[in-house]
């Protein structure tokens, strides 16, 4: 990737302004990623919408907004594969959903990633929060990926013993969270150590909130255990390393993955019934105050001017934990955008962006830049002044110069984007071409041909129109070009890449874990 000038005249400034502090090889960076945060819930974007955001309200004050920003996915495993690796997670053998309960690492031990990369440059990596990119889980059996949804939850696990390549194998230095909050074990983990152990058995507690994961009863669960207190713990976990990686004498890598507005849906006491409305927009809420608290550490530990933060979310906002009541009382979780979690549609995809630098950011703009979160990567290597790997972050297209109001000839214009039953679409410019499975249902759309539609996102950013069969010229262009990307491994123009599978977008893939490519 070639950096701009701009660009690296800035990195040199910066670095050369905190030469009298030690070397520092860029700011220290603080991603925020919410869990089932829709495009239409931050109030400062949608003045109109009904859930109060004050602590992110803020920080759109006090930063940009990308308001063309995309998850690769529109579910939560794939598209934390896209973040961290830079590669759209597609290209990998998992063609739809998540990683279930106790399956095995997603990403390859030897896959370079952004906090592993950003460490060989200097930085002290840390992960607070929800992980959900597998492990090597010790029992008498191993990990294994499962064609059956959660096909290894009754089986025995060990969960005494060493939890083995998780996040510290990943390129994180520490690691405080759960795998994920409605799946087993019901417990927090420590770099390796379930703590602490599960050793009683999950049973439904209805006062402990909705959507509560009753598939997993019987499951191992920790003494004591409630899911109201996941996010309070979390954000003080996550207050608490930005507090002490600021006391160090190196840069830091924190990504804040939340838990929450995910299901469990289980606010805290403190925002019970806190909004008036429903409780999944009290957790919206909480959600808005926890990164909050985040935010406000940066600040109180005297480093916000040196430190870049940003927030974003891993999918658009779910549809089955309380849709229809923010509905009612006047709160569009998308937007204008048509779907929500899940979908291939803008809804399931198109999230929130905010990114703040006092004094390197303007503060209070906007930018209709496009952005795929596996941009993360690249736009991380560029603030730290260094390329990307040539083996690794296929799909990944800085947009630091969009984020510090420049111009670039090298700006992403198109991007892939995913569904949780794994159809796929193209965007290129203000096309949106879509490939959706011939039936709602999964299982009876199964080897079956996918159905094109087309969509121009500058004059129907609803998608209410397809225009497919008025523009066969532009279909077959995009498909071209779709095709290239698919081949050639990677989207990056500097380098070619090699999926994991043979990657199909004309049929509905027939199993979710897809043979290995040979």
């Amino acid at each position: 990737m070639r950096v701009s000038a701009a660009a690296i005249a800035f990195t040199l400034a910066l670095v050369a302004g905190c030469a009298t502090e030690g070397p520092r090889p860029g700011p220290n960076i603080v991603v925020i990623l919410a869990d089932d945060f829709g495009v239409g819930d931050i109030q400062a974007h949608y003045p109109e919408n009904k859930i109060a955001t004050p602590y992110l309200d803020r920080l759109v004050a006090e930063g940009i907004s990308f308001t063309d920003a995309h998850s690769p996915s529109a579910v939560c495993t794939p598209t934390r594969y896209g973040l961290l690796t830079g590669r759209y997670s597609w290209r990998t053998r998992l063609q739809e959903w998540v990683l279930a309960a106790y399956e095995p690492p997603l990403i390859d031990k030897d896959r370079p990633t952004l906090p592993s990369a950003l460490r060989e440059h200097g930085y002290t990596t840390a992960l607070v929060g929800k992980w959900h990119l597998g492990w090597e889980w010790p029992g008498p059996q191993e990990s294994r990926m499962t064609d059956v949804r959660n096909g290894q939850k009754t089986l025995e696990w060990h969960l005494d013993q060493p939890v083995q390549n998780g996040p510290t194998t990943r390129g994180f230095d520490s690691y405080f969270g759960v795998d994920l909050p409605n799946m087993p074990p019901f417990s927090f983990i420590e770099n390796d150590t379930v703590v602490p152990l599960p050793t009683e058995r999950y049973v439904h507690d209805p006062g402990d909130g909705v959507v509560l994961p009753r598939g997993f009863v019987g499951s191992p669960i920790a003494p004591g255990w409630s899911f109201r207190r996941i996010v309070p713990a979390l954000t003080e976990r996550a207050v608490q390393a930005v507090h002490d990686l600021a006391a160090g004498d190196r840069p830091f890598f924190l990504l804040y993955s939340m838990t929450s507005p995910h299901e469990p849906i289980s606010p805290s006491e403190a925002f019970r019934e806190k909004s008036g409305i429903a409780p999944i927009a009290d957790f919206v809420m909480e959600t808005d105050w926890s990164a909050g608290q985040v935010i406000q550490a940066v600040d109180d530990a005297g480093i916000a001017d040196n430190t870049i933060v940003m927030f974003t979310a891993d999918n658009g906002h779910s549809h089955y934990t309380g849709w229809d009541e923010l509905v009612a009382a006047g709160h569009m979780p998308s937007g204008e955008f048509r779907g929500h979690k899940g979908d291939i549609w803008e809804g399931g995809h198109r999230v929130p962006l905010l990114v703040r630098w006092p004094g390197r950011i303007e503060a209070g703009v906007a930018s209709d830049q496009l952005v795929s979160l596996t941009d993360l990567f690249a736009t991380c290597m560029e603030l730290v002044g260094q390329g990307l790997p040539s083996d690794a972050a296929e799909d990944s297209v800085s947009f630091l110069h969009a984020a510090l109001g420049h111009v670039s000839t090298e700006a992403r214009t198109s991007l892939v984007s995913h569904s949780n039953h794994g159809e796929f679409a193209y965007r290129d410019g203000p096309w949106k071409l879509v490939f959706r499975n011939a039936s709602a249902n999964l299982e009876e759309s199964r080897g079956q041909a996918t159905v094109p539609e087309l969509y121009n996102l500058d004059a129907d950013p609803s998608e209410t129109t397809n225009v497919l069969h008025e523009h066969p010229d532009v279909v077959t262009a995009l498909r071209e070009k779709f095709d290239g990307i698919i081949d050639r491994g990677a989207s990056r123009q500097d380098i070619n890449g090699r999926n994991d599978t043979a990657v199909s977008y004309v049929q509905t893939q027939v199993v979710r874990w897809t043979p290995p490519a040979h």
